[in-house]
Protein backbone atom coordinates (compact mmCIF):
# COMPACT_ATOMS: atom_id res chain seq x y z
CA UNK A 1 0.00 0.00 0.00
CA UNK A 2 2.62 2.06 0.89
CA UNK A 3 4.55 2.18 -2.91
CA UNK A 4 0.90 2.63 -4.18
CA UNK A 5 0.53 5.69 -2.51
CA UNK A 6 4.07 6.95 -3.29
CA UNK A 7 3.90 5.52 -6.87
CA UNK A 8 0.25 7.71 -7.05
CA UNK A 9 1.85 10.64 -5.37
CA UNK A 10 4.80 10.71 -7.76
CA UNK A 11 2.20 10.09 -10.89
CA UNK A 12 0.27 13.49 -9.43
CA UNK A 13 3.57 15.77 -8.85
CA UNK A 14 4.64 14.38 -12.77
CA UNK A 15 1.13 15.44 -14.23
CA UNK A 16 1.63 18.91 -12.48
CA UNK A 17 4.48 19.65 -13.65
CA UNK A 18 3.82 18.62 -16.82
CA UNK A 19 0.54 21.10 -16.68
CA UNK A 20 2.52 23.54 -15.75
CA UNK A 21 4.88 23.36 -18.46
CA UNK A 22 2.24 23.06 -20.97
CA UNK A 23 0.12 26.31 -19.40
CA UNK A 24 -0.21 28.93 -21.87
CA UNK A 25 0.57 32.43 -21.22
CA UNK A 26 -1.81 34.66 -23.34
CA UNK A 27 -0.50 38.73 -23.19
CA UNK A 28 -2.35 40.78 -25.83
CA UNK A 29 -0.82 43.63 -28.07
CA UNK A 30 -1.91 46.64 -26.55
CA UNK A 31 -5.08 47.68 -28.14
CA UNK A 32 -4.95 44.77 -30.04
CA UNK A 33 -8.47 43.51 -29.70
CA UNK A 34 -9.37 46.96 -31.90
CA UNK A 35 -12.31 47.81 -29.96
CA UNK A 36 -10.70 51.27 -29.81
CA UNK A 37 -9.98 53.98 -32.60
CA UNK A 38 -9.16 57.44 -33.04
CA UNK A 39 -10.93 59.11 -35.76
CA UNK A 40 -9.67 61.85 -37.83
CA UNK A 41 -11.94 64.13 -40.03
CA UNK A 42 -9.87 65.54 -43.04
CA UNK A 43 -10.80 67.90 -45.50
CA UNK A 44 -8.53 67.32 -48.98
CA UNK A 45 -8.20 70.32 -51.00
CA UNK A 46 -10.13 71.65 -53.17
CA UNK A 47 -8.52 71.39 -56.23
CA UNK A 48 -8.72 67.62 -56.46
CA UNK A 49 -12.41 67.97 -55.01
CA UNK A 50 -12.49 68.85 -51.19
CA UNK A 51 -13.96 65.89 -49.88
CA UNK A 52 -14.09 64.99 -46.27
CA UNK A 53 -12.42 61.64 -45.13
CA UNK A 54 -13.08 60.09 -41.93
CA UNK A 55 -9.04 58.58 -41.84
CA UNK A 56 -9.25 55.54 -38.40
CA UNK A 57 -6.30 54.71 -36.33
CA UNK A 58 -5.75 52.17 -33.79
CA UNK A 59 -5.82 53.98 -30.43
CA UNK A 60 -7.82 55.60 -27.63
CA UNK A 61 -11.54 56.05 -28.78
CA UNK A 62 -11.24 59.88 -29.68
CA UNK A 63 -11.97 62.12 -32.66
CA UNK A 64 -9.19 64.82 -33.89
CA UNK A 65 -10.40 67.46 -36.74
CA UNK A 66 -8.42 68.86 -39.08
CA UNK A 67 -5.75 68.59 -41.28
CA UNK A 68 -3.54 67.61 -38.89
CA UNK A 69 -0.62 65.30 -39.09
CA UNK A 70 -0.85 62.09 -37.08
CA UNK A 71 1.25 60.63 -33.89
CA UNK A 72 0.26 57.41 -32.05
CA UNK A 73 -2.12 58.30 -29.55
CA UNK A 74 -2.64 56.64 -25.96
CA UNK A 75 0.84 54.81 -26.41
CA UNK A 76 -0.96 53.04 -29.16
CA UNK A 77 1.91 50.79 -30.69
CA UNK A 78 0.31 50.75 -34.06
CA UNK A 79 0.56 52.16 -37.24
CA UNK A 80 -1.59 51.81 -40.16
CA UNK A 81 -1.12 52.73 -43.96
CA UNK A 82 -3.94 55.58 -43.44
CA UNK A 83 -2.05 58.71 -43.71
CA UNK A 84 -2.40 62.42 -44.77
CA UNK A 85 -0.39 63.66 -47.45
CA UNK A 86 0.56 67.33 -48.25
CA UNK A 87 2.17 67.77 -51.52
CA UNK A 88 2.92 70.94 -53.36
CA UNK A 89 0.52 72.45 -51.37
CA UNK A 90 -1.90 69.75 -51.89
CA UNK A 91 -3.96 68.00 -48.98
CA UNK A 92 -4.43 64.04 -49.46
CA UNK A 93 -5.20 61.05 -47.83
CA UNK A 94 -5.25 57.29 -48.44
CA UNK A 95 -7.88 55.02 -46.37
CA UNK A 96 -7.11 51.37 -46.58
CA UNK A 97 -7.67 50.39 -43.30
CA UNK A 98 -11.06 50.82 -41.58
CA UNK A 99 -12.98 49.93 -38.42
CA UNK A 100 -15.57 47.52 -38.69
CA UNK A 101 -17.55 45.43 -36.35
CA UNK A 102 -17.09 41.85 -35.12
CA UNK A 103 -18.99 40.02 -32.12
CA UNK A 104 -19.77 42.85 -29.18
CA UNK A 105 -16.72 44.68 -30.33
CA UNK A 106 -14.61 45.87 -34.03
CA UNK A 107 -11.85 44.53 -35.61
CA UNK A 108 -9.56 46.23 -38.52
CA UNK A 109 -10.68 45.82 -42.25
CA UNK A 110 -7.33 46.03 -44.43
CA UNK A 111 -8.90 46.34 -48.39
CA UNK A 112 -6.22 46.83 -51.01
CA UNK A 113 -7.56 49.31 -54.03
CA UNK A 114 -6.87 52.24 -56.47
CA UNK A 115 -6.35 55.61 -54.77
CA UNK A 116 -7.41 58.13 -57.54
CA UNK A 117 -6.16 61.94 -57.61
CA UNK A 118 -8.44 64.02 -59.50
CA UNK A 119 -7.64 67.50 -60.75
CA UNK A 120 -10.28 69.88 -62.61
CA UNK A 121 -12.42 66.68 -63.32
CA UNK A 122 -9.39 64.66 -65.01
CA UNK A 123 -7.79 61.43 -63.63
CA UNK A 124 -4.36 62.23 -63.14
CA UNK A 125 -3.07 59.52 -60.72
CA UNK A 126 -3.88 56.61 -60.09
CA UNK A 127 -2.27 54.56 -57.30
CA UNK A 128 -2.49 50.81 -56.12
CA UNK A 129 -2.42 50.55 -51.96
CA UNK A 130 -2.92 47.47 -50.11
CA UNK A 131 -4.52 47.86 -46.33
CA UNK A 132 -1.03 47.63 -43.92
CA UNK A 133 -1.45 47.71 -40.08
CA UNK A 134 1.62 47.00 -38.14
CA UNK A 135 3.73 47.51 -35.30
CA UNK A 136 5.11 51.53 -35.11
CA UNK A 137 4.40 54.49 -36.51
CA UNK A 138 4.09 56.93 -39.29
CA UNK A 139 5.86 60.20 -39.57
CA UNK A 140 3.19 62.52 -41.18
CA UNK A 141 2.31 64.59 -43.69
CA UNK A 142 3.80 62.21 -46.67
CA UNK A 143 5.23 64.48 -48.75
CA UNK A 144 6.14 62.58 -51.75
CA UNK A 145 5.39 59.21 -53.62
CA UNK A 146 9.39 58.31 -52.68
CA UNK A 147 9.12 59.43 -49.42
CA UNK A 148 6.45 57.05 -48.23
CA UNK A 149 8.67 54.13 -47.37
CA UNK A 150 11.36 56.29 -45.25
CA UNK A 151 8.26 57.67 -43.16
CA UNK A 152 7.91 54.40 -41.64
CA UNK A 153 8.97 53.48 -38.43
CA UNK A 154 9.32 49.55 -38.45
CA UNK A 155 8.93 47.66 -35.22
CA UNK A 156 9.01 48.61 -31.51
CA UNK A 157 11.05 47.93 -28.58
CA UNK A 158 10.81 44.11 -27.53
CA UNK A 159 12.90 41.85 -25.25
CA UNK A 160 10.77 38.57 -24.77
CA UNK A 161 10.69 35.71 -26.36
CA UNK A 162 7.28 34.17 -27.00
CA UNK A 163 6.41 30.73 -28.71
CA UNK A 164 3.90 32.08 -31.17
CA UNK A 165 1.09 34.59 -32.34
CA UNK A 166 -2.30 34.71 -31.80
CA UNK A 167 -5.80 36.53 -33.81
CA UNK A 168 -8.57 35.88 -35.86
CA UNK A 169 -8.88 36.94 -39.02
CA UNK A 170 -11.07 36.43 -41.93
CA UNK A 171 -10.63 36.74 -45.49
CA UNK A 172 -12.29 37.80 -49.07
CA UNK A 173 -9.69 37.00 -51.88
CA UNK A 174 -10.71 37.20 -55.51
CA UNK A 175 -10.02 34.79 -57.91
CA UNK A 176 -7.38 36.03 -59.75
CA UNK A 177 -3.87 34.47 -60.94
CA UNK A 178 -2.14 37.65 -61.70
CA UNK A 179 -1.85 40.94 -60.04
CA UNK A 180 -0.95 44.37 -61.40
CA UNK A 181 1.30 47.32 -60.50
CA UNK A 182 0.11 51.08 -59.94
CA UNK A 183 2.73 53.38 -59.24
CA UNK A 184 0.85 56.89 -60.47
CA UNK A 185 3.89 57.53 -62.88
CA UNK A 186 2.15 55.03 -65.56
CA UNK A 187 -0.68 52.57 -66.70
CA UNK A 188 -1.23 49.48 -64.71
CA UNK A 189 0.64 46.85 -65.52
CA UNK A 190 0.31 43.08 -65.20
CA UNK A 191 2.03 41.14 -62.51
CA UNK A 192 3.03 37.61 -62.56
CA UNK A 193 1.54 35.73 -59.33
CA UNK A 194 -1.26 35.16 -57.26
CA UNK A 195 -1.71 37.58 -54.79
CA UNK A 196 -1.97 36.96 -50.86
CA UNK A 197 -2.88 38.71 -47.71
CA UNK A 198 0.05 37.86 -45.10
CA UNK A 199 0.78 38.14 -41.55
CA UNK A 200 4.52 38.39 -40.79
CA UNK A 201 6.57 38.49 -37.71
CA UNK A 202 9.82 39.18 -37.07
CA UNK A 203 12.49 39.43 -33.49
CA UNK A 204 15.67 41.76 -34.41
CA UNK A 205 18.57 42.30 -32.53
CA UNK A 206 18.98 45.87 -33.59
CA UNK A 207 22.03 47.48 -32.99
CA UNK A 208 23.11 51.11 -34.28
CA UNK A 209 26.86 52.25 -35.08
CA UNK A 210 28.19 56.03 -34.12
CA UNK A 211 26.90 57.45 -37.43
CA UNK A 212 23.17 56.25 -36.95
CA UNK A 213 23.39 52.86 -39.09
CA UNK A 214 20.97 50.54 -38.00
CA UNK A 215 22.01 46.60 -38.59
CA UNK A 216 20.21 43.64 -37.27
CA UNK A 217 20.30 39.67 -36.64
CA UNK A 218 17.48 37.78 -37.21
CA UNK A 219 16.46 36.04 -33.99
CA UNK A 220 12.47 34.68 -34.84
CA UNK A 221 10.16 34.68 -38.01
CA UNK A 222 7.02 33.73 -38.63
CA UNK A 223 5.26 34.24 -42.39
CA UNK A 224 1.85 33.18 -42.76
CA UNK A 225 -0.28 33.77 -46.68
CA UNK A 226 -3.70 33.71 -46.95
CA UNK A 227 -4.29 32.80 -50.79
CA UNK A 228 -8.05 31.52 -50.39
CA UNK A 229 -11.34 33.28 -48.91
CA UNK A 230 -12.82 32.13 -45.62
CA UNK A 231 -16.05 30.64 -44.67
CA UNK A 232 -16.42 33.66 -42.20
CA UNK A 233 -14.11 34.29 -38.95
CA UNK A 234 -11.11 31.72 -37.87
CA UNK A 235 -10.59 32.57 -33.92
CA UNK A 236 -7.49 31.75 -32.43
CA UNK A 237 -5.43 31.40 -35.31
CA UNK A 238 -1.92 30.46 -33.75
CA UNK A 239 0.91 30.14 -35.31
CA UNK A 240 4.39 29.32 -34.06
CA UNK A 241 7.47 31.88 -34.05
CA UNK A 242 10.46 29.67 -35.30
CA UNK A 243 13.93 31.25 -34.11
CA UNK A 244 17.73 30.85 -35.22
CA UNK A 245 18.37 30.21 -39.13
CA UNK A 246 15.08 28.79 -40.61
CA UNK A 247 16.70 28.63 -44.52
CA UNK A 248 16.74 24.56 -43.60
CA UNK A 249 13.25 24.59 -42.46
CA UNK A 250 9.92 22.99 -44.21
CA UNK A 251 8.26 25.99 -45.76
CA UNK A 252 10.97 27.91 -45.58
CA UNK A 253 9.77 31.03 -48.40
CA UNK A 254 13.02 33.46 -49.10
CA UNK A 255 10.96 36.05 -50.18
CA UNK A 256 8.91 36.14 -47.03
CA UNK A 257 10.83 34.69 -44.78
CA UNK A 258 14.79 36.01 -45.39
CA UNK A 259 17.02 38.37 -44.32
CA UNK A 260 15.76 42.04 -45.52
CA UNK A 261 16.93 45.50 -46.16
CA UNK A 262 14.32 47.41 -47.17
CA UNK A 263 12.56 48.35 -43.98
CA UNK A 264 13.14 51.84 -42.50
CA UNK A 265 13.12 52.96 -38.56
CA UNK A 266 14.27 56.22 -36.96
CA UNK A 267 17.62 56.05 -35.09
CA UNK A 268 18.82 57.95 -32.08
CA UNK A 269 19.21 60.95 -34.13
CA UNK A 270 15.25 60.96 -35.50
CA UNK A 271 16.72 60.03 -39.08
CA UNK A 272 14.66 57.67 -40.77
CA UNK A 273 17.40 54.55 -41.91
CA UNK A 274 17.18 51.54 -43.34
CA UNK A 275 17.55 48.33 -41.12
CA UNK A 276 19.88 45.97 -42.80
CA UNK A 277 19.98 42.64 -41.77
CA UNK A 278 23.39 41.21 -41.70
CA UNK A 279 22.32 37.75 -40.43
CA UNK A 280 20.64 34.70 -38.40
CA UNK A 281 21.06 35.07 -34.59
CA UNK A 282 21.30 31.93 -32.30
CA UNK A 283 18.48 30.18 -31.97
CA UNK A 284 18.44 31.61 -27.60
CA UNK A 285 19.40 34.94 -28.82
CA UNK A 286 16.93 37.69 -27.11
CA UNK A 287 15.64 40.02 -29.06
CA UNK A 288 15.30 44.24 -29.33
CA UNK A 289 12.55 44.76 -31.67
CA UNK A 290 9.59 43.37 -32.68
CA UNK A 291 8.25 43.76 -36.27
CA UNK A 292 4.23 42.92 -36.56
CA UNK A 293 2.48 43.57 -40.09
CA UNK A 294 -0.53 42.73 -41.46
CA UNK A 295 -1.30 43.09 -44.81
CA UNK A 296 -4.01 42.95 -47.69
CA UNK A 297 -1.51 42.46 -50.49
CA UNK A 298 2.22 40.89 -50.29
CA UNK A 299 3.83 41.86 -53.51
CA UNK A 300 5.62 45.47 -51.87
CA UNK A 301 4.66 48.67 -52.66
CA UNK A 302 2.18 49.06 -55.67
CA UNK A 303 1.79 46.10 -56.52
CA UNK A 304 -1.71 43.77 -55.75
CA UNK A 305 -5.34 42.83 -56.56
CA UNK A 306 -8.12 45.91 -56.19
CA UNK A 307 -10.35 43.82 -54.00
CA UNK A 308 -7.91 41.73 -51.76
CA UNK A 309 -9.13 42.55 -47.88
CA UNK A 310 -8.35 41.19 -44.70
CA UNK A 311 -10.06 41.31 -41.55
CA UNK A 312 -7.55 40.97 -38.37
CA UNK A 313 -9.03 41.20 -34.62
CA UNK A 314 -7.69 40.19 -30.93
CA UNK A 315 -4.39 40.04 -31.48
CA UNK A 316 -1.67 38.64 -28.84
CA UNK A 317 1.11 36.79 -27.99
CA UNK A 318 1.45 33.30 -26.40
CA UNK A 319 4.21 32.13 -24.06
Amino acid sequence: MKHRILSMTMSLCLACTMGAQSAEKIVPIKYGNMDNWVIRNIKESGIIGGNKKVVYAVGPSMTINGNIPYTNKGGSPWGTSNVLAHVSGIYKTNNSVYRDKHENGHCAKLVTHIEKVKVLGLINIKVLAAGSLFLGDVREPITGTKDGPKAINWGIPFTHRPKAVRFDYKTLLPNSATRIKQNGFSSASKVAGRDYAVAILYLQKRHEDAHGNITAKRVGTMVVKYSKSTNGWVNDATYTIHYGDIRHMAGYNASLMGLRNCDYARNSKGKSVIIKETGWASANETPTHLILQFSSSHGGAYIGTPGNTLWIDNVALVY
